[in-house]
């Protein structure tokens, strides 16, 4: 890319101009000038050739200043043209050196100032075997031709950076992309272990609590006690085991559903160990045998369902819980969930971190989750997903 100049809006010449050896630059013009000088000699009087050779050395010292002070080497490049022809070389090559790294109305300009000192040599300095007019033609093409070269290679240069440019933005883009998908698989991935440890270690308090607060018990509910805590340390095992080999996979396009089962059908087993545990559940479930609900709501209506029991042990411990399910394909599918709040719920009337996580999961599928306390001190947890004809 070019560097620009904030001050006079020119671009400068690319590193690749300043860097490269200016001996080179001027060694290839040399050979030109060179070239002009041996053909002006034998055409010119004995008097000029003197002058000739001392102009030859002037216009190959200009060929640095060309390269570092562009404008003032073509314009004093253009002078010397009118006085011999051994600076045409020079010349010639400030305008294409111009016109492909400055404004083309800075390389115009010295074109025209090119131009101009053809047509003064011509005057003084003719050709018998071309007429002054078809030799200023002849010129003004070449220096348009050289202009004309100039700006097509600046344009084609100006776009490649910009292709390259777009090409690096477009790969920056999508490393984005692909960084923000795995990002938000892992998210998911992290709502996903929320609910399901959460469920299964609030299982494993519960019936550890009761094992504690009434040791007393006949051995069958101890029985039934350590069953559940057993059953619940099982199965927590196994979904952290699948939830630790999804974090490990460094595809962003890896599945993050819920582990099978685990849909609207398996609500009753849900309400079965969570009463196993000791904990009061009414169901109140109009829907009646499991009916056809999208994959993605069922999983959905699943977790709401696990994390409100999960919430009611943890802040609500030995309260009774209703769970009521309604609705049906057209209207929606609608879940409420309350239970009484006692003097230490410490959550209940804020979002935590599980109700955020529902919000955002019902979010994804088109629904909506609210929860608020009533003046009686009875939580409400509310959903309703969507449930297609």
């Amino acid at each position: 890319m070019r560097d620009v100049d904030a001050a006079t809006c020119e671009v400068t010449p690319p590193r690749v101009w300043r860097s490269a050896p200016v001996g080179v630059t001027t060694v290839a013009v040399g050979v030109l000038v060179a070239t002009m000088l041996w053909s002006a000699t034998r055409s010119s009087s004995p008097g000029l050739v003197g002058v000739d050779v001392a102009l030859a050395v002037a216009a190959l010292i200009l060929v640095p200043v060309v390269v570092r002070r562009p404008r003032l080497g073509g314009v004093l490049a253009g002078v010397l043209v009118a006085l011999s022809p051994v600076a045409t070389p020079v010349a010639s090559f400030a305008v294409l050196f111009i016109a492909r790294n400055r404004p083309f109305r800075q390389a115009a300009a010295v074109a025209a100032v090119g131009v101009a000192g053809e047509a003064v040599q011509a005057l003084w300095r003719p050709v018998p075997s071309l007429p002054y007019g078809w030799r200023l033609v002849l010129m003004t093409i070449a220096y348009a031709a050289l202009l004309g070269w100039g700006t097509w290679a600046q344009a084609r240069n100006a776009l490649l950076a910009e292709l390259r440019d777009r090409a690096r933005r477009a790969e920056r883009e999508q490393e984005r992309r692909v960084d923000e998908a795995r990002a938000a698989e892992r998210s998911r991935i992290a709502r996903e272990m929320h609910d399901v440890l959460a469920h299964r270690l609030s299982l494993l308090a519960a019936a550890a609590g009761a094992m504690e607060y009434r040791p007393d018990a006949p051995p069958e509910r101890l029985s039934a006690a350590a069953g559940v805590i057993r059953a619940s340390a099982h199965h927590a095992l196994d979904e952290l085991r699948e939830v630790i080999t999804l974090l490990r996979s460094d595809d962003a396009e890896s599945p993050t559903d819920a582990p099978p089962g685990q849909t609207l059908a398996d609500l009753p087993r849900l309400v079965d160990e969570a009463r196993a545990a000791g904990q009061q559940v009414e169901v109140d479930d109009p829907l009646g045998p499991p009916v056809e609900i999208p994959a993605a709501v069922g999983r959905t209506a699943y977790r709401i369902a696990q994390e409100a029991l999960t919430n009611a042990r943890k802040h609500a411990a030995g309260q009774p819980v209703r769970l009521v399910l309604g609705g049906a394909p057209g209207t929606g599918l609608s879940i409420a969930v309350s239970n009484p709040t006692t003097p230490d719920s410490g959550a209940t009337g804020s979002a935590g971190a599980g109700l955020v996580g529902l919000a955002e999961r019902a979010a994804l599928t088109g629904g909506r989750v609210a929860h608020h306390v009533d003046a009686a001190g009875r939580f409400h947890l509310t959903a309703w997903l969507p449930w297609p004809t």
